[in-house]
């Protein structure tokens, strides 16, 4: 099974199982590419998708990362890896196996004993939505300041369990629309170039005027002598 024939089939069952939950899809955690990013009422759930065609190599790299940013996590195979798959992944791990009949768990995900989880889920937050944070919990505006800036005065500021309830709960009001009318990176890049193509344009018409102007004083004078 690939993997994305396991996708459907495990989004249908986080819906029916997991109840009000919103699906993030390649969510970039540090140094990995997270499968699935579930968000939940005051919880972030990591889904790490291993098809029949997928090896273990980067496992080991993409448990540490998940670990850093969920309060749980899951293991989603396919039926070849259901027997040495619990090898290759820590206790507090759930187990989901996607056969053709559906998603069975295997095993529960128990509480990510990982520390400073909280730190690493703010990075996640857009910089309207830690203004908006500082809104709701009272805070200073801190304008100009820093998206670490201001994720660092929320926790300070507010009480964990209460701030990640808040940004679950923005998470999920999440508007990615916003950004549709916005430059990609790609064209922030090729406008800048523009930018910078068009002021060397004018320093050089600049340079040119001023120097036929210069020439053209010195033929002058030269005449008159």
């Amino acid at each position: 099974m690939l993997d994305q024939d396991m996708r459907e089939p495990l989004f249908d069952y986080l819906d029916l199982n997991f109840g009000k939950i919103r699906i993030l899809e390649e969510k970039v955690i540090r140094g990995s590419r997270a499968d699935v990013l579930g968000v939940l009422d005051g919880y972030f759930v990591g889904f790490e998708i291993k098809s029949d065609q997928d090896t273990y190599t980067r496992l080991k790299s993409q448990v540490k990362d998940y670990d850093r940013f969920c309060d749980f996590c899951y293991i989603v195979v396919g039926a070849s890896h259901r027997k040495h798959v619990a090898e290759h992944v820590p206790d507090h791990w759930g187990i989901l196996v996607v056969t053709e009949d559906g998603v069975e768990m295997d095993r529960g995900a128990d509480d990510n004993p990982e520390e400073h989880l909280l730190e690493n889920q703010i990075t996640l937050m857009w910089k309207r939505e830690l203004q908006q944070l500082l809104e709701m919990n009272d805070c200073p505006k801190y304008a100009g300041k820093s998206r670490k800036f201001i994720a660092e005065k929320l926790l300070e500021r507010v009480e964990h369990v209460r701030l990640k309830a808040q940004m679950t709960d923005l998470i999920f009001e999440r508007d990615y629309t916003v950004f549709e009318d916005q430059p990609t990176v790609s064209e922030k890049k090729v406008r800048r170039k523009r930018a910078v193509a068009a002021k060397r344009a004018v320093a050089g018409d600049r340079a040119r005027a001023h120097t036929a102007h210069y020439v053209g004083r010195r033929k002058t004078r030269t005449k008159k002598k």
